[in-house]
């Protein structure tokens, strides 16, 4: 897909700082610092996805202007809404914990993700989630009879659950107040089927877009699974692994011819030297699905987040 300079998406990119990779382009914005803060280890899109979040929340809160209203997700029946509302609500919140919360949630899954799938990707997933998460909770409050606005990241949050729970469906999670960790598989189909039950019992005085939530896994899934089909890969988005069909396959196949690299190292060292990278981006990326993207050393945090990058 070629994106057009002048049109909409292009400016949102540039906002994220996204790399584009037909002309290999990155926009910098004043959080896109190089240097080895805390911040600056977390990936680009994750990073400012919470932090425009945070200044929004603080607006929402601290300056006397109707932001929130604006931002927020209104019925279709009862006016104020707009198309723009589909992406500015999942970035605005109110109550600081509602707020928390979800980016806790972004902040530990979600750069796991990015790192694994590269920003485009990650990105991508993340806004389409979102406003899936928002097209579902509208059709909802179509059929209601009470107006109803929606504001909160929780749409594109289930999202990256989902995504988790597929990729890494075998990563141990500790979630208070177990005390003992649960596969991320179970908690997926476990937050899924509570979603599900709370949206069908509709009970009085409940404010949580329970169907939002099922919308951002519900996309999730389908955005996942079209992926997979595309790709023609088992593990969805993972450019440095191959299906064992496929290696097995590249067993029978010709080799091709070694290509020449002109530069200080001759093509033997190039070579092996890249064969070692790959299995050591392989190494990390079996540690994440064992045991959590937070085992991972700060060196080989900086060497996936390398590997994301090329």
């Amino acid at each position: 897909m070629r994106i057009k300079r002048n049109s909409p998406l292009f400016g949102i990119l540039k906002l994220f700082n996204v790399n584009l990779p037909d002309k290999n382009i990155k926009y910098f914005i004043m959080f896109g610092s190089s240097n080895n803060s805390f911040f600056s280890n977390i990936p680009v899109v994750t990073r400012n996805i919470l932090f425009i979040n945070l200044i929004i929340w603080g607006a929402c809160n601290f300056i006397n202007f109707p932001l929130a209203e604006i931002l927020a997700l209104h019925d279709l029946r009862y006016g104020g809404f707009y198309l723009y509302q589909l992406i500015t609500y999942q970035f605005t919140h109110i109550e600081f914990v509602h707020m928390f919360f979800n980016m806790f949630a972004v902040f530990m899954f979600g750069r796991v993700l990015e790192n694994y799938w590269g920003s485009a990707r990650f990105f991508t997933y993340y806004m389409i989630t979102g406003i899936g998460a928002a097209l579902i909770q509208l059709t909802i409050y179509y059929f209601q009879d009470v107006p109803a606005i929606m504001i909160g990241a929780s749409g594109a949050v289930f999202g990256i659950l989902l995504a988790f729970g597929m990729i890494f469906p075998n990563a141990p999670l500790m979630i208070i107040p177990f005390p003992f960790p649960i596969k991320a598989k179970y908690l997926v189909i476990g937050y899924g089927l509570l979603e599900l039950t709370m949206g069908i019992s509709n009970r009085s005085g409940d404010n949580i877009a329970h169907f939002a939530h099922l919308g951002g896994m519900l996309f999730g899934i389908v955005l996942i699974l079209y992926w997979r089909k595309k790709n023609g890969n088992f593990r969805t988005g993972n450019p440095w692994r191959q299906s064992w069909t496929k290696k097995i396959t590249n067993l029978f196949k010709r080799k091709p011819k070694m290509t020449v690299h002109r530069g200080p190292e001759n093509d033997w060292d190039y070579n092996a030297r890249k064969a070692e990278e790959s299995k050591e981006i392989d190494r990390i990326l079996e540690k994440i699905k064992f045991y959590g993207y937070d085992s991972l050393s700060d060196a080989e945090k900086k060497k996936l987040f390398d590997a994301s990058k090329k």
